[in-house]
């Protein structure tokens, strides 16, 4: 009887002291009758809630640990089981690589992921003066929907990531591509931190940025297999999304601008592959012909870097299933 006491004490208190608040008595008398009765109700209230606290206090066992069901208990004994399995894991792991590291003292330690991204940015710039130079034509969105705007930039965004992957970067250049545009609130919105990237970024053409006999717009529509990955050349890619499919949209620029034009080897290492719909395509996005790219530049093997780029979905396998 004493702690139950001692809480409506407490709490009855505190609404004395909240009665003699400034703010009451400045009210009219009308309003004060109404506040006694909103607090006398409040006083009934607060009694119960008290009673209710300390009966359940008073429930209590001696030691004064509270009472948990089964299944919260069960829980917290599957819980210290993760953690325990955790810090063993964790311990077994740190105790591994002590041992790899006494019996390969020569082999280097991993390095942190400070080290690693200042690598691969060094690694990106040095590609800017020594590195294939690979453009990206973003002069024909005007004509494109918000969807395919998105999927544009998701390309942008692997194509980039695949750059920073390369052990032999090439250089970036995004061209015809205004900070004002759709497609750039765009790849702020679904590349994170894509304001850093270590690329070009102008709002000028391609055509008028590079001299013209150094670009090679690569197009499946073109006559010409691409042989080889020159460093004098730039290569453009057509940064289209169109889900109408409309033909010959980059090999029709090309040509207005006396451009040489290139199409990826895919008729020359793969062969159509029967399905069910019928359906072979050598239209590529933008990232899957950068992959082609760079493992071929890397590699000197086009049936690889084909196999690398070319989905099973497009209908088209190597020649030789060994490759």
């Amino acid at each position: 009887m004493e702690k139950r006491t001692d809480c409506m004490d407490w709490k009855l208190k505190g609404s004395t002291q909240r009665t003699e608040s400034p703010m009451l008595q400045g009210q009219e008398g009308g309003a004060e009758d109404t506040e006694a009765d909103e607090l006398s109700e409040s006083f009934q209230l607060l009694q119960i809630d008290v009673a209710c606290e300390c009966q359940e206090r008073e429930t209590l066992p001696t030691g004064g640990t509270p009472w948990s069901s089964k299944n919260v208990q069960r829980k917290q004994r599957h819980w210290e089981k993760i953690i325990a399995a955790r810090k063993s894991k964790r311990k077994q792991e740190k105790e591994r690589k002590k041992a790899n590291r006494a019996e390969n003292p020569g082999v280097c330690t991993q390095h942190s992921k400070r080290f690693l991204k200042a690598l691969t940015k060094e690694k990106l710039l040095e590609a800017r003066h020594s590195g294939p130079r690979l453009c990206i034509d973003l002069s024909m969105t005007d004509h494109m929907s918000k969807k395919e705007m998105s999927r544009l930039a998701g390309q942008i965004r692997r194509l980039y990531g695949s750059n920073k992957r390369a052990d032999r970067p090439f250089w970036i250049c995004l061209t015809g591509f205004t900070a004002a545009s759709p497609l750039y609130e765009e790849c702020l919105r679904m590349n994170d931190g894509f304001s850093s990237y270590q690329l070009d970024i102008t709002e000028e053409d391609c055509f008028s940025l590079f001299p013209l006999e150094s670009l090679v717009y690569l197009t499946p529509d073109s006559e010409h297999a691409l042989e080889d990955v020159d460093l004098n050349k730039v290569y453009v890619l057509g940064g289209l999304v169109d889900e109408s499919i409309q033909k010959k949209v980059t090999f029709q620029k090309a040509q207005e601008h006396s451009v040489k034009t290139a199409r990826l080897p895919i008729q020359e290492y793969m062969v159509r592959r029967p399905n069910g719909k019928n359906y072979h395509s050598e239209i590529l996005a933008i990232n899957q012909v950068f992959d082609i790219l760079s493992t071929y530049f890397d590699t000197h093997n086009w049936p690889k870097a084909l196999k690398k780029g070319v989905s099973p979905g497009k209908g088209y396998v190597l020649q030789s299933p060994d490759e």
